[in-house]
């Protein structure tokens, strides 16, 4: 749904910006510039604050692309043409309330408030302590943040870490096979202030090494984990919470993956890519039995259950499926594939996926071709690498081998609905397919190569022995 110019009389309304990570300064004319750009925030309907952006606008950007919350609640995105200093945020909330009636209704209705009265002012209340979209939970919550030789980019995701409003949270960053020690003087710093943080030093390289060594460290009852280019909500952990609240058999939750900006045609690229992950605004649940999937390549799918940039697990969880695959993951010659290969284990193991989007992150996509394609070609042989161990594993091998013919399809309408999605005035990266289908080519074999270096043997996905819930496909 568009917001169209006549919705709004071109006043500069007031903006709450907070400028969380760097901005990237765009020059006309450069060869992966778009010719005008997309500013990303988001706007609660509810009073708490009118609008927050995970980045500065930038001149070039010629629109907005407002991310519409009611008490945390992502109701849906509207997208407002024009500069982002020339919007009006009040007209904004009332096109909101138009276009998401149905789920304002419902949310107040839960609430115990009155829908009229919201319509009839065309201002929604603040919330109260009955909000369905709170969490009561109890029990420490372990934010695992796994990083390597990014200081840099690491500073912000700290800052924003550091207004998590749940309040009883321990904040690790481990440290992947260091080269330096900016991230532990950075860590360190902000530890001075906030006992919160704590930094961890894993000295083997790889993603799944790191986030092992966090299980490891963490005391939580919850283990989270988000990246270092990623920009959290203040209620992110509650927003997990909820997720683990809406089932006992619940043993992972993933969350909403917004696109925090889109300047270039690398980043429009890669936000036309991931809709499966930033763009669901309706919660989920996924398991093998009355919530599986009738897709004929269910559970192995890529990216239906979400992203390992934000998902978290019970502990108890993790200590049934085992540690991640340290053969997977950024870091090792697959680069990928270790969260595809833990959604898997959690259900075989007979635990539920929850989807909930209250659980916000916003990422920070790649802003140049060379960075996007390097990312592609891990998505590409992490993909496979996962799949061959699956083909390889007790249990999963011949249900891989008979839906490989679905996934081939399946990739090709991704490629055909990514192209579909871009503005007709971005041109897509010449190389960004190639790269992923060289990467897919690649995966078995650097499954293999990472197995003989020597890492321990891979954990199989598990029999269903969950609450439950699961069962053999």
């Amino acid at each position: 749904m568009r917001v169209h110019a006549h919705c709004f009389m071109h006043v500069h309304a007031h903006w709450e910006i907070a400028v969380t990570a760097p901005t990237t300064q765009h020059q006309p004319g450069s060869g992966d510039t778009m010719a005008t750009g997309v500013w990303c925030c988001e706007v609660e309907l509810g009073g708490v604050r009118d609008c927050w952006a995970p980045v500065a606008p930038e001149p070039l950007q010629g629109s907005s692309r407002v991310l519409v919350r009611l008490h945390g609640e992502p109701l849906g995105y509207l997208t407002v043409p024009g500069p982002p200093t020339d919007i009006d945020i009040a007209a904004v909330k009332a096109m909101a309330l138009v276009e998401f009636a149905a789920r304002v209704r419902d949310h107040l209705a839960a609430e115990g408030l009155d829908p009229s009265a919201t319509f009839t002012s065309m201002a929604a209340p603040a919330a109260t302590a009955s909000c369905p979209n709170r969490a009561n939970p109890t029990g420490l919550v372990s934010v695992v943040v796994c990083t390597r030789n990014r200081s840099d980019i690491l500073r912000s995701c700290l800052d924003r870490l550091a207004q998590l409003t749940y309040p009883e949270v321990e904040i690790l960053i481990v440290d992947n096979a260091p080269s330096d020690d900016s991230t532990v003087r950075l860590v360190e710093h902000r530890r001075a202030s906030d006992p919160r943080f704590r930094y961890v030093r894993e000295p083997r390289p790889g993603l799944s090494a790191a986030r092992n060594r966090g299980v490891a460290e963490a005391t939580g009852d919850y283990i989270a984990y988000t990246d270092d280019d990623v920009s959290v909500d203040p209620g992110w952990v509650q927003g997990l919470l909820l997720g683990f609240c809406a089932d006992p058999a619940v043993g992972c939750v993933t969350g909403l993956v917004c696109t925090a900006g889109i300047g270039s045609a690398a980043e429009a690229y890669f936000d036309a890519r991931s809709p499966s992950w930033s763009s669901r605004v309706e919660p989920e649940m996924f398991d093998l039995a009355d919530h599986r999937r009738d897709s004929g390549i269910y559970p192995y799918s890529a990216g239906i259950f979400g992203t390992g940039a934000n998902f978290a697990f019970r502990r108890q969880t993790l200590a049934a499926v085992g540690s991640f695959d340290e053969a997977l993951g950024a870091g090792t010659p697959t680069r990928g594939g270790e969260d595809l290969d833990m959604f898997v284990r959690v259900l075989r193991g007979g635990y539920a996926i929850s989807y909930q989007p209250a659980a916000i992150v916003w990422h920070h996509h790649r802003a140049d071709d060379q960075a996007l394609n390097t990312q592609m070609f891990g998505y590409g042989a992490g993909l496979t690498a996962y799949l061959t161990k699956c083909l390889l594993g007790r249990g999963t091998g011949r249900e891989v081998l008979v839906r490989i013919p679905g996934g081939a399809l399946k990739m090709l309408r991704i490629r055909r609905q990514t192209a579909a999605r871009l503005p007709a005035s971005v041109r897509p990266p010449s190389q960004a397919w190639k790269r992923e289908l060289a990467g897919m080519a690649a995966g078995s074999w650097l499954y293999w190569r990472s197995r003989r270096r020597g890492t321990p043997r891979p954990a199989q996905p598990a029999r269903p022995t969950g609450p439950g819930r699961g069962r053999s496909v």
